[in-house]
């Protein structure tokens, strides 16, 4: 997994068909899907539950892309092995998920897995000043996490455009999570986003009957953010 900053778009299954989902993958894929983009959520640390690592592993095999694997749960260090072992590309941990998140990079690092770390909306671009060393990716969330289909929140293109800065020439992804769509995605776009994760903005409107829509949805995305 070779590091570049051309824009990327990330579907998220939250919002595909769960009794379908190697096909969905194998559709988003098929319509120009860069990454698949796979929500993990406890029912604690957010309120809502999701994937564990067996339905990350059997979904493994139908991912031809990157399987970028997104750790809304607390605590999470004991569980990074079992999603590396399910065969994720990328692990993001929250920096609020626990007291010690550069040990927490450390440990996805140690799978051989690339290591993002994730910010709720209230929690600002500052707080992971010392952590740039230890990432590939910064996941910035533009909603707050837990459910699909939330309005996005616009302060966080400041926030963007801060660790647009702070990065400066390191090889480390911002990654946007919430809300996007043709609408929005050319805003975290020129702040310097290059991963726009996007889940019913993708899938609305489509099937593995009808992948066609996919394609449709993330080349919307694609052409708004050059047009």
């Amino acid at each position: 997994m070779d590091f570049d900053r051309t824009l990327k778009i990330a579907p998220s299954i939250l919002s595909a068909d769960f009794a379908n989902f190697g096909a969905e993958i194998e559709a988003i894929e098929t319509q120009g899907a860069d990454w698949v983009h796979v929500d993990v959520m406890d029912g604690h640390f957010v309120p809502n539950l999701t994937f564990g690592p067996p339905l990350c592993k059997a979904i493994r095999k139908h991912i031809k892309t990157v399987m970028d694997v997104h750790l809304m749960i607390a605590p999470v260090d004991q569980y990074i092995d079992a999603y590396a072992d399910a065969g994720a590309d990328v692990i993001t941990a929250h920096i609020e998920a626990g007291p010690h998140p550069h040990r927490t990079m450390q440990a996805i690092r140690a799978t051989g897995c690339k290591a993002g770390i994730a910010l709720n909306p209230a929690t600002p671009a500052e707080s992971i000043e010392y952590l740039l060393d230890m990432v590939d990716l910064v996941c910035v969330m533009t909603v707050n996490p837990g459910f699909g289909g939330q309005k996005f929140i616009s302060s966080q293109i400041e926030k963007v455009q801060k660790l647009r800065k702070m990065i400066g020439d390191r090889p480390i992804h911002i990654e946007i999570d919430g809300g996007m769509d043709p609408s929005t995605a050319p805003l975290m776009a020129a702040a310097g986003a290059d991963v726009l994760v996007a889940g019913s903005a993708v899938f609305k409107g489509g099937s593995v009957t009808s992948p066609d829509i996919y394609g449709t949805n993330i080349r919307a995305i694609r052409d708004a953010i050059s047009s």
